[in-house]
């Protein structure tokens, strides 16, 4: 039995910016078909880590998936970062994300929530001002 396990962040000014910094309004993003149960891990390109309740997953390309958490997952919009261990090669709604979190010099686990299920959106561009 494989046993998937990844690890996600944002590298660069986002994971070192200061503890006074502003987190960036979450994008506002349209339904585009029905929410599924799973998604497939070898397909994700890329998370981001919206707030404390929503990550946002690209697949193949251009396709993105929001999953808004069921319950508030403490510090996961502070920390941008998580991990995730599955015995499938599928991503689903009934697995759980563990924030990660700076302890001395290494990286521990943090908050233990679970995923809600995978609404394809498209994620709308701000207005500009």
């Amino acid at each position: 039995m494989k046993t998937f396990i990844r690890t996600t962040t944002l590298l660069g000014l986002i994971a070192t910016a200061p503890a006074f910094a502003r987190p960036a309004p979450v994008p506002e993003a349209t339904p585009t078909g029905k929410a599924v149960d799973c998604i497939a891990i070898s397909q994700i390109q890329e998370s981001r880590v919206r707030s404390d309740s929503i990550i946002d997953f690209r697949v193949s390309g251009k396709k993105w998936y929001r999953n808004t958490l069921p319950n508030s997952c403490p510090s996961l919009g502070f920390e941008q970062r998580f991990s995730y261990r599955t015995s499938t090669s599928q991503l689903c709604s009934v697995d759980t994300i563990a924030v990660l979190q700076n302890y001395g010099s290494g990286i521990q686990e943090g908050a233990r929530c679970g995923l809600g299920k995978f609404q394809p959106v498209e994620i709308l561009k701000p207005a500009k001002k």
